[in-house]
Protein backbone atom coordinates (compact mmCIF):
# COMPACT_ATOMS: atom_id res chain seq x y z
CA UNK A 1 0.00 0.00 0.00
CA UNK A 2 1.32 3.45 -0.91
CA UNK A 3 2.16 5.83 1.91
CA UNK A 4 2.19 8.81 -0.46
CA UNK A 5 -0.53 11.07 0.86
CA UNK A 6 0.58 14.69 1.14
CA UNK A 7 4.22 13.99 2.05
CA UNK A 8 6.92 15.88 0.21
CA UNK A 9 8.83 12.63 -0.26
CA UNK A 10 6.23 9.87 -0.74
CA UNK A 11 7.28 6.24 -0.55
CA UNK A 12 5.86 3.70 -2.99
CA UNK A 13 6.36 -0.07 -2.96
CA UNK A 14 7.69 -1.96 -5.97
CA UNK A 15 8.15 -5.67 -6.53
CA UNK A 16 11.83 -5.37 -5.49
CA UNK A 17 11.58 -2.83 -2.68
CA UNK A 18 10.24 0.58 -1.66
CA UNK A 19 11.28 3.81 -3.40
CA UNK A 20 11.12 7.41 -2.22
CA UNK A 21 10.14 10.14 -4.68
CA UNK A 22 9.69 13.88 -4.62
CA UNK A 23 6.47 15.87 -4.75
CA UNK A 24 6.83 18.84 -7.10
CA UNK A 25 5.73 22.38 -6.44
CA UNK A 26 3.78 22.54 -9.72
CA UNK A 27 1.98 19.27 -9.04
CA UNK A 28 2.76 15.61 -9.48
CA UNK A 29 5.46 13.38 -8.05
CA UNK A 30 8.61 12.10 -9.70
CA UNK A 31 10.65 8.98 -8.94
CA UNK A 32 14.04 8.96 -10.64
CA UNK A 33 16.62 6.26 -11.34
CA UNK A 34 14.59 3.22 -10.27
CA UNK A 35 16.49 0.07 -11.32
CA UNK A 36 14.53 -2.34 -13.52
CA UNK A 37 17.53 -4.68 -14.01
CA UNK A 38 20.92 -5.27 -12.43
CA UNK A 39 23.88 -3.18 -13.59
CA UNK A 40 25.20 -4.75 -16.82
CA UNK A 41 28.78 -5.22 -15.70
CA UNK A 42 31.13 -8.21 -15.55
CA UNK A 43 29.35 -11.37 -16.68
CA UNK A 44 26.16 -9.35 -17.21
CA UNK A 45 27.69 -6.76 -19.54
CA UNK A 46 26.52 -8.54 -22.70
CA UNK A 47 23.87 -10.77 -21.14
CA UNK A 48 20.11 -10.44 -21.25
CA UNK A 49 18.87 -8.10 -18.50
CA UNK A 50 18.50 -9.70 -15.08
CA UNK A 51 15.96 -8.43 -12.49
CA UNK A 52 17.51 -6.35 -9.71
CA UNK A 53 18.19 -7.91 -6.35
CA UNK A 54 15.48 -7.09 -3.79
CA UNK A 55 16.09 -4.38 -1.20
CA UNK A 56 14.38 -3.67 2.11
CA UNK A 57 15.57 -0.17 2.99
CA UNK A 58 13.79 2.66 1.19
CA UNK A 59 15.65 3.51 -2.02
CA UNK A 60 16.08 7.23 -2.62
CA UNK A 61 14.71 8.04 -6.09
CA UNK A 62 15.06 11.81 -6.16
CA UNK A 63 18.05 12.04 -8.55
CA UNK A 64 18.46 10.75 -12.09
CA UNK A 65 20.31 7.46 -12.26
CA UNK A 66 23.36 6.59 -14.38
CA UNK A 67 23.04 6.82 -18.15
CA UNK A 68 24.40 4.44 -20.77
CA UNK A 69 25.59 7.50 -22.67
CA UNK A 70 29.25 8.13 -21.88
CA UNK A 71 29.53 11.04 -24.30
CA UNK A 72 26.93 13.08 -26.23
CA UNK A 73 26.00 12.31 -29.83
CA UNK A 74 27.91 15.44 -30.90
CA UNK A 75 29.59 18.52 -29.48
CA UNK A 76 26.26 20.34 -29.74
CA UNK A 77 22.94 18.52 -29.62
CA UNK A 78 19.49 20.01 -30.08
CA UNK A 79 18.16 18.12 -27.07
CA UNK A 80 20.01 18.63 -23.77
CA UNK A 81 21.26 15.13 -22.98
CA UNK A 82 23.03 14.86 -19.60
CA UNK A 83 25.55 12.11 -19.02
CA UNK A 84 25.33 10.64 -15.52
CA UNK A 85 28.22 8.34 -14.50
CA UNK A 86 27.69 4.98 -12.87
CA UNK A 87 27.15 1.30 -13.61
CA UNK A 88 23.43 0.98 -12.89
CA UNK A 89 22.30 2.25 -16.30
CA UNK A 90 19.23 0.01 -16.56
CA UNK A 91 16.97 2.35 -14.69
CA UNK A 92 13.81 4.32 -15.35
CA UNK A 93 12.00 7.44 -14.20
CA UNK A 94 8.33 7.73 -13.25
CA UNK A 95 6.40 11.02 -13.36
CA UNK A 96 2.94 10.63 -11.90
CA UNK A 97 0.10 12.97 -10.93
CA UNK A 98 -1.11 10.62 -8.20
CA UNK A 99 0.99 7.73 -6.79
CA UNK A 100 -1.95 5.73 -5.46
CA UNK A 101 -3.05 2.33 -6.82
CA UNK A 102 -6.67 3.45 -7.22
CA UNK A 103 -5.86 6.15 -9.78
CA UNK A 104 -5.77 3.82 -12.81
CA UNK A 105 -4.30 6.44 -15.15
CA UNK A 106 -3.06 5.87 -18.72
CA UNK A 107 0.70 5.53 -19.11
CA UNK A 108 3.20 6.84 -21.67
CA UNK A 109 6.53 4.96 -21.78
CA UNK A 110 9.23 7.08 -23.49
CA UNK A 111 12.32 5.73 -25.28
CA UNK A 112 14.96 8.36 -26.05
CA UNK A 113 16.77 8.79 -29.36
CA UNK A 114 20.45 9.20 -30.15
CA UNK A 115 21.16 6.92 -33.08
CA UNK A 116 21.26 3.87 -30.76
CA UNK A 117 24.72 5.05 -29.60
CA UNK A 118 23.85 8.08 -27.43
CA UNK A 119 20.96 9.89 -25.75
CA UNK A 120 19.74 10.20 -22.20
CA UNK A 121 16.48 9.59 -20.36
CA UNK A 122 17.54 12.36 -17.97
CA UNK A 123 16.87 15.11 -20.52
CA UNK A 124 14.73 18.03 -19.30
CA UNK A 125 12.83 17.70 -22.60
CA UNK A 126 11.38 14.39 -21.36
CA UNK A 127 9.95 15.74 -18.13
CA UNK A 128 6.43 14.40 -17.60
CA UNK A 129 4.99 17.46 -15.84
CA UNK A 130 2.53 18.51 -18.57
CA UNK A 131 1.33 14.94 -19.08
CA UNK A 132 0.83 14.64 -15.32
CA UNK A 133 -1.22 17.83 -15.39
CA UNK A 134 -3.43 16.14 -17.99
CA UNK A 135 -3.84 12.86 -16.15
CA UNK A 136 -1.11 10.73 -17.78
CA UNK A 137 1.73 8.86 -16.04
CA UNK A 138 5.08 9.10 -17.88
CA UNK A 139 7.92 6.56 -17.65
CA UNK A 140 11.25 7.30 -19.37
CA UNK A 141 13.76 4.48 -19.68
CA UNK A 142 17.51 4.00 -20.12
CA UNK A 143 18.98 1.11 -22.10
CA UNK A 144 22.30 -0.23 -23.38
CA UNK A 145 23.71 1.63 -26.37
CA UNK A 146 26.18 1.03 -29.18
CA UNK A 147 28.36 -2.07 -29.00
CA UNK A 148 26.93 -3.13 -25.65
CA UNK A 149 23.36 -2.91 -26.84
CA UNK A 150 23.38 -3.88 -30.49
CA UNK A 151 26.59 -5.39 -31.93
CA UNK A 152 26.06 -9.03 -32.94
CA UNK A 153 28.39 -11.12 -30.77
CA UNK A 154 28.94 -14.82 -31.36
CA UNK A 155 28.72 -15.69 -27.65
CA UNK A 156 25.97 -13.34 -26.42
CA UNK A 157 22.23 -12.85 -26.99
CA UNK A 158 21.40 -10.53 -29.86
CA UNK A 159 19.49 -7.26 -29.56
CA UNK A 160 20.41 -6.67 -25.94
CA UNK A 161 19.03 -3.13 -26.14
CA UNK A 162 15.68 -4.52 -27.32
CA UNK A 163 15.72 -6.92 -24.39
CA UNK A 164 16.27 -3.92 -22.12
CA UNK A 165 13.18 -2.18 -23.53
CA UNK A 166 11.12 -5.33 -22.96
CA UNK A 167 12.44 -5.68 -19.40
CA UNK A 168 11.50 -2.06 -18.68
CA UNK A 169 8.02 -2.62 -20.09
CA UNK A 170 7.76 -5.72 -17.91
CA UNK A 171 8.62 -3.57 -14.89
CA UNK A 172 5.85 -1.17 -15.90
CA UNK A 173 3.36 -4.02 -16.19
CA UNK A 174 4.26 -5.32 -12.74
CA UNK A 175 4.69 -2.05 -10.83
CA UNK A 176 3.02 0.93 -12.46
CA UNK A 177 -0.28 0.45 -10.59
CA UNK A 178 1.52 1.42 -7.36
CA UNK A 179 2.38 4.75 -9.02
CA UNK A 180 -1.19 5.46 -10.17
CA UNK A 181 -0.95 3.95 -13.64
CA UNK A 182 -3.03 1.27 -15.33
CA UNK A 183 -0.82 -1.51 -16.78
CA UNK A 184 -3.55 -2.23 -19.34
CA UNK A 185 -3.37 1.34 -20.71
CA UNK A 186 0.27 1.66 -21.75
CA UNK A 187 1.41 3.52 -24.86
CA UNK A 188 5.05 3.17 -25.91
CA UNK A 189 6.60 6.18 -27.66
CA UNK A 190 9.98 7.41 -28.83
CA UNK A 191 11.78 9.74 -31.21
CA UNK A 192 14.47 9.07 -33.85
CA UNK A 193 16.22 5.92 -32.64
CA UNK A 194 13.49 5.81 -30.00
CA UNK A 195 10.91 5.89 -32.78
CA UNK A 196 12.78 3.00 -34.39
CA UNK A 197 12.64 1.24 -31.03
CA UNK A 198 8.86 1.63 -31.02
CA UNK A 199 8.64 0.12 -34.49
CA UNK A 200 10.92 -2.73 -33.42
CA UNK A 201 8.76 -3.48 -30.39
CA UNK A 202 5.71 -3.68 -32.66
CA UNK A 203 7.57 -6.41 -34.58
CA UNK A 204 8.73 -8.32 -31.48
CA UNK A 205 6.43 -11.09 -30.22
CA UNK A 206 7.95 -10.97 -26.70
CA UNK A 207 6.65 -7.40 -26.34
CA UNK A 208 3.05 -8.25 -27.17
CA UNK A 209 0.64 -7.45 -24.40
CA UNK A 210 3.04 -4.99 -22.74
CA UNK A 211 1.48 -1.95 -24.47
CA UNK A 212 -1.76 -1.20 -26.27
CA UNK A 213 -0.72 1.72 -28.52
CA UNK A 214 2.42 3.22 -30.06
CA UNK A 215 3.82 6.59 -31.16
CA UNK A 216 6.83 6.65 -33.51
CA UNK A 217 8.31 10.14 -33.88
CA UNK A 218 10.80 10.45 -36.76
CA UNK A 219 11.43 6.75 -36.38
CA UNK A 220 14.69 5.46 -37.85
CA UNK A 221 15.17 1.76 -38.60
CA UNK A 222 18.34 0.19 -39.96
CA UNK A 223 18.15 -1.02 -43.57
CA UNK A 224 18.79 -3.73 -44.56
CA UNK A 225 17.72 -5.28 -41.30
CA UNK A 226 18.50 -8.96 -41.65
CA UNK A 227 20.80 -11.20 -39.64
CA UNK A 228 23.29 -11.47 -42.50
CA UNK A 229 23.83 -7.71 -42.39
CA UNK A 230 24.37 -7.78 -38.61
CA UNK A 231 26.91 -10.57 -39.01
CA UNK A 232 28.66 -8.56 -41.72
CA UNK A 233 28.86 -5.59 -39.35
CA UNK A 234 30.57 -7.85 -36.79
CA UNK A 235 33.10 -8.98 -39.36
CA UNK A 236 33.85 -5.36 -40.28
CA UNK A 237 34.19 -4.56 -36.58
CA UNK A 238 36.85 -7.25 -36.19
CA UNK A 239 38.61 -6.29 -39.42
CA UNK A 240 38.84 -2.64 -38.42
CA UNK A 241 39.71 -3.09 -34.75
CA UNK A 242 41.59 -6.39 -34.63
CA UNK A 243 39.32 -7.43 -31.74
CA UNK A 244 37.01 -10.45 -32.06
CA UNK A 245 33.31 -9.61 -31.96
CA UNK A 246 32.72 -11.67 -28.84
CA UNK A 247 31.60 -10.93 -25.32
CA UNK A 248 34.70 -12.71 -24.01
CA UNK A 249 36.99 -10.32 -25.89
CA UNK A 250 35.05 -7.16 -25.01
CA UNK A 251 33.79 -7.82 -21.49
CA UNK A 252 36.70 -6.17 -19.67
CA UNK A 253 37.17 -3.20 -22.02
CA UNK A 254 36.87 0.19 -20.33
CA UNK A 255 34.21 2.61 -21.52
CA UNK A 256 36.90 4.65 -23.26
CA UNK A 257 38.31 1.60 -25.01
CA UNK A 258 34.87 0.45 -26.12
CA UNK A 259 34.04 3.88 -27.53
CA UNK A 260 37.31 3.86 -29.48
CA UNK A 261 36.43 0.48 -30.96
CA UNK A 262 32.97 1.77 -31.80
CA UNK A 263 34.50 4.79 -33.54
CA UNK A 264 36.67 2.50 -35.64
CA UNK A 265 33.58 0.64 -36.79
CA UNK A 266 31.38 3.65 -37.42
CA UNK A 267 33.81 5.82 -39.36
CA UNK A 268 32.46 8.84 -41.21
CA UNK A 269 32.11 9.23 -44.96
CA UNK A 270 31.27 6.81 -47.77
CA UNK A 271 31.70 3.26 -46.49
CA UNK A 272 33.68 0.89 -48.73
CA UNK A 273 32.52 -2.06 -46.62
CA UNK A 274 28.86 -1.31 -47.27
CA UNK A 275 27.81 -0.80 -43.68
CA UNK A 276 24.19 0.28 -43.17
CA UNK A 277 23.45 3.86 -42.13
CA UNK A 278 22.95 2.64 -38.54
CA UNK A 279 25.43 -0.21 -38.08
CA UNK A 280 24.67 -0.56 -34.36
CA UNK A 281 20.91 -0.92 -34.23
CA UNK A 282 18.16 -3.51 -33.74
CA UNK A 283 17.99 -6.18 -36.42
CA UNK A 284 15.93 -9.23 -37.31
CA UNK A 285 17.87 -11.95 -35.52
CA UNK A 286 15.34 -14.66 -36.40
CA UNK A 287 14.47 -15.28 -32.76
CA UNK A 288 13.64 -12.28 -30.58
CA UNK A 289 12.87 -10.19 -33.69
CA UNK A 290 11.78 -12.91 -36.12
CA UNK A 291 11.49 -10.88 -39.34
CA UNK A 292 12.53 -7.37 -40.43
CA UNK A 293 10.49 -4.59 -38.86
CA UNK A 294 8.99 -3.23 -42.12
CA UNK A 295 7.50 -6.67 -42.82
CA UNK A 296 6.06 -7.20 -39.34
CA UNK A 297 4.85 -3.76 -38.36
CA UNK A 298 2.18 -3.59 -41.06
CA UNK A 299 0.22 -6.41 -39.43
CA UNK A 300 0.60 -5.27 -35.81
CA UNK A 301 -2.98 -4.74 -34.66
CA UNK A 302 -2.04 -1.88 -32.36
CA UNK A 303 -3.07 1.77 -32.90
CA UNK A 304 -0.05 3.61 -34.29
CA UNK A 305 0.59 7.34 -34.53
CA UNK A 306 3.67 8.17 -36.59
CA UNK A 307 5.25 10.98 -38.54
CA UNK A 308 8.24 13.20 -39.15
CA UNK A 309 9.37 16.78 -39.47
CA UNK A 310 9.43 18.40 -42.90
CA UNK A 311 13.22 18.83 -42.94
CA UNK A 312 14.67 16.27 -40.55
CA UNK A 313 18.26 16.79 -41.58
CA UNK A 314 18.44 20.57 -41.69
CA UNK A 315 21.55 21.66 -39.76
CA UNK A 316 22.60 24.74 -37.80
CA UNK A 317 23.53 27.48 -40.25
CA UNK A 318 26.93 29.14 -40.05
CA UNK A 319 28.37 31.90 -42.17
CA UNK A 320 29.90 29.39 -44.56
CA UNK A 321 27.06 26.88 -44.53
CA UNK A 322 25.64 26.15 -48.00
CA UNK A 323 22.05 27.09 -48.64
CA UNK A 324 19.50 24.51 -49.70
CA UNK A 325 19.94 23.72 -53.36
CA UNK A 326 23.58 24.87 -53.50
CA UNK A 327 24.94 21.36 -54.10
CA UNK A 328 25.71 20.69 -57.78
CA UNK A 329 22.85 18.86 -59.50
CA UNK A 330 25.16 16.01 -60.50
CA UNK A 331 26.22 15.52 -56.90
CA UNK A 332 22.62 15.47 -55.70
CA UNK A 333 21.68 13.09 -58.52
CA UNK A 334 24.48 10.76 -57.45
CA UNK A 335 23.16 10.79 -53.88
CA UNK A 336 19.63 10.04 -55.10
CA UNK A 337 20.92 7.05 -57.04
CA UNK A 338 22.86 5.84 -53.99
CA UNK A 339 19.68 6.11 -51.90
CA UNK A 340 17.76 3.90 -54.30
CA UNK A 341 16.33 6.27 -56.91
CA UNK A 342 18.17 4.51 -59.69
CA UNK A 343 15.10 4.88 -61.89
CA UNK A 344 16.07 7.97 -63.86
CA UNK A 345 12.50 9.22 -64.17
CA UNK A 346 11.95 9.20 -60.41
CA UNK A 347 15.24 10.96 -59.69
CA UNK A 348 14.44 13.51 -62.40
CA UNK A 349 11.04 14.13 -60.84
CA UNK A 350 12.64 14.71 -57.45
CA UNK A 351 14.94 17.35 -58.98
CA UNK A 352 12.12 18.95 -60.97
CA UNK A 353 9.59 19.17 -58.15
CA UNK A 354 12.10 20.24 -55.51
CA UNK A 355 14.57 22.59 -57.21
CA UNK A 356 15.74 23.99 -53.86
CA UNK A 357 16.31 20.57 -52.32
CA UNK A 358 19.57 19.67 -50.57
CA UNK A 359 21.22 16.37 -49.84
CA UNK A 360 19.66 16.61 -46.39
CA UNK A 361 16.21 16.70 -47.97
CA UNK A 362 16.98 13.57 -49.96
CA UNK A 363 18.20 11.76 -46.83
CA UNK A 364 15.13 13.00 -44.94
CA UNK A 365 12.93 11.34 -47.55
CA UNK A 366 14.97 8.14 -47.64
CA UNK A 367 15.45 7.60 -43.89
CA UNK A 368 12.26 9.05 -42.43
CA UNK A 369 9.44 10.13 -44.74
CA UNK A 370 9.38 7.31 -47.30
CA UNK A 371 9.58 4.49 -44.70
CA UNK A 372 6.82 6.09 -42.61
CA UNK A 373 4.66 6.53 -45.69
CA UNK A 374 5.25 2.90 -46.63
CA UNK A 375 4.11 1.81 -43.17
CA UNK A 376 1.02 4.01 -43.33
CA UNK A 377 0.16 2.74 -46.81
CA UNK A 378 0.51 -0.93 -45.90
CA UNK A 379 -1.36 -0.58 -42.63
CA UNK A 380 -4.18 1.32 -44.34
CA UNK A 381 -4.60 -1.55 -46.79
CA UNK A 382 -4.94 -3.93 -43.84
CA UNK A 383 -7.25 -1.56 -41.93
CA UNK A 384 -4.82 -1.21 -39.04
CA UNK A 385 -5.53 1.98 -37.07
CA UNK A 386 -2.87 4.48 -38.15
CA UNK A 387 -2.49 8.27 -37.93
CA UNK A 388 0.16 10.14 -39.93
CA UNK A 389 1.55 13.66 -39.48
CA UNK A 390 4.18 16.03 -40.79
CA UNK A 391 5.53 18.73 -38.47
CA UNK A 392 5.96 21.87 -40.59
CA UNK A 393 6.48 24.71 -38.11
CA UNK A 394 10.03 26.03 -38.33
CA UNK A 395 11.93 27.67 -35.52
CA UNK A 396 13.53 31.09 -35.64
CA UNK A 397 16.42 30.56 -33.24
CA UNK A 398 19.65 32.42 -34.05
CA UNK A 399 22.01 30.29 -36.13
CA UNK A 400 19.29 27.85 -37.22
CA UNK A 401 18.03 27.31 -40.74
CA UNK A 402 14.36 28.25 -40.92
CA UNK A 403 13.18 24.68 -41.37
CA UNK A 404 11.38 22.03 -39.35
CA UNK A 405 14.47 20.01 -38.47
CA UNK A 406 15.07 16.86 -36.43
CA UNK A 407 13.86 17.04 -32.78
CA UNK A 408 12.08 20.41 -33.18
CA UNK A 409 8.68 18.86 -32.44
CA UNK A 410 9.43 17.32 -29.05
CA UNK A 411 8.96 20.42 -26.84
CA UNK A 412 5.51 20.79 -28.43
CA UNK A 413 4.55 17.17 -27.81
CA UNK A 414 5.70 17.35 -24.18
CA UNK A 415 4.35 20.92 -23.81
CA UNK A 416 7.70 22.10 -22.45
CA UNK A 417 8.33 25.31 -24.37
CA UNK A 418 10.12 26.83 -21.38
CA UNK A 419 12.45 23.90 -20.71
CA UNK A 420 16.22 24.20 -20.76
CA UNK A 421 17.56 24.48 -24.31
CA UNK A 422 14.23 25.14 -26.00
CA UNK A 423 14.83 28.82 -26.73
CA UNK A 424 18.21 28.03 -28.29
CA UNK A 425 16.53 25.49 -30.56
CA UNK A 426 13.19 27.15 -31.32
CA UNK A 427 13.68 30.87 -30.74
CA UNK A 428 12.30 33.13 -28.05
CA UNK A 429 8.57 32.75 -28.71
CA UNK A 430 7.53 29.33 -30.01
CA UNK A 431 3.72 29.23 -30.38
CA UNK A 432 2.00 27.90 -27.28
CA UNK A 433 -1.24 27.21 -29.20
CA UNK A 434 0.66 24.74 -31.36
CA UNK A 435 2.02 23.02 -28.25
CA UNK A 436 -1.53 22.88 -26.90
CA UNK A 437 -2.69 21.19 -30.10
CA UNK A 438 0.16 18.67 -30.47
CA UNK A 439 0.27 17.79 -26.79
CA UNK A 440 -3.52 17.56 -26.65
CA UNK A 441 -3.53 15.08 -29.54
CA UNK A 442 -0.92 12.94 -27.77
CA UNK A 443 -2.90 12.98 -24.51
CA UNK A 444 -6.07 11.99 -26.35
CA UNK A 445 -4.27 9.17 -28.16
CA UNK A 446 -2.71 7.80 -24.95
CA UNK A 447 -6.04 8.07 -23.14
CA UNK A 448 -8.54 7.12 -25.85
CA UNK A 449 -6.47 5.41 -28.61
CA UNK A 450 -7.52 8.20 -30.95
CA UNK A 451 -5.97 11.69 -31.30
CA UNK A 452 -9.40 13.28 -31.75
CA UNK A 453 -12.16 13.83 -34.29
CA UNK A 454 -10.22 16.62 -36.03
CA UNK A 455 -7.55 14.12 -37.08
CA UNK A 456 -8.95 11.14 -39.01
CA UNK A 457 -6.94 7.95 -39.61
CA UNK A 458 -4.66 7.74 -42.62
CA UNK A 459 -6.88 5.20 -44.36
CA UNK A 460 -9.51 7.93 -44.77
CA UNK A 461 -8.19 9.42 -48.00
CA UNK A 462 -4.54 9.36 -46.82
CA UNK A 463 -5.43 11.99 -44.21
CA UNK A 464 -2.29 13.64 -42.86
CA UNK A 465 -2.04 16.17 -40.04
CA UNK A 466 0.10 19.19 -40.90
CA UNK A 467 1.39 20.68 -37.66
CA UNK A 468 1.90 24.39 -38.23
CA UNK A 469 0.83 27.65 -36.58
CA UNK A 470 -2.67 26.73 -37.72
CA UNK A 471 -2.79 22.91 -37.74
CA UNK A 472 -4.83 21.33 -40.49
CA UNK A 473 -5.55 17.91 -41.97
CA UNK A 474 -4.91 17.46 -45.68
CA UNK A 475 -5.76 14.57 -47.98
CA UNK A 476 -2.67 12.98 -49.53
CA UNK A 477 -0.36 16.03 -49.23
CA UNK A 478 2.72 13.84 -49.64
CA UNK A 479 1.67 12.27 -52.91
CA UNK A 480 4.84 13.32 -54.71
CA UNK A 481 7.08 11.89 -51.98
CA UNK A 482 5.11 8.65 -52.04
CA UNK A 483 5.21 8.29 -55.82
CA UNK A 484 8.89 9.20 -56.13
CA UNK A 485 10.21 6.99 -53.35
CA UNK A 486 7.68 4.15 -53.19
CA UNK A 487 7.02 3.89 -56.92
Amino acid sequence: MSTAGPQRHPVVPTGRGPVRGERRAGGGVRFLGIPYARPPVGELRFAAPVPPRPWTEVLDATEYGPTAQRRPFGEVTTIPEPTVPGAGILNLNVFTPDPTPAAGLPVLVWIHGGGFVAGSSASPWYDGAAFNRDGVVVVSIGYRLGVEGFLHLADAPDNRGVRDWIAALGWVRDNIASFGGDPAKVTVAGQSAGGGAVQTLLATPAARGLFRAAISVSGAVMRPQDRATAEAVSRVFTARTGVPATAAALRDATDTELLALQDALDSAGPDPDGLPALPLAPFADGELVPVPVPEAIVDADVPLLLGFTAHEFAVPAGEDAPAAGDAPEGELLGLLHALGLDDGSRAARFLAERPAASGGDAITDWLFRAPALAIAEARAERQRPTWLYQFDWSGAAPGRIGQAYHCIDLPFAFDLLHAEGVEAALGAHPPQPLADAVHGAWVAFVRDLDPGAAWPPYQEGRATMRWHTEPRVERDPLRAVREIWLG
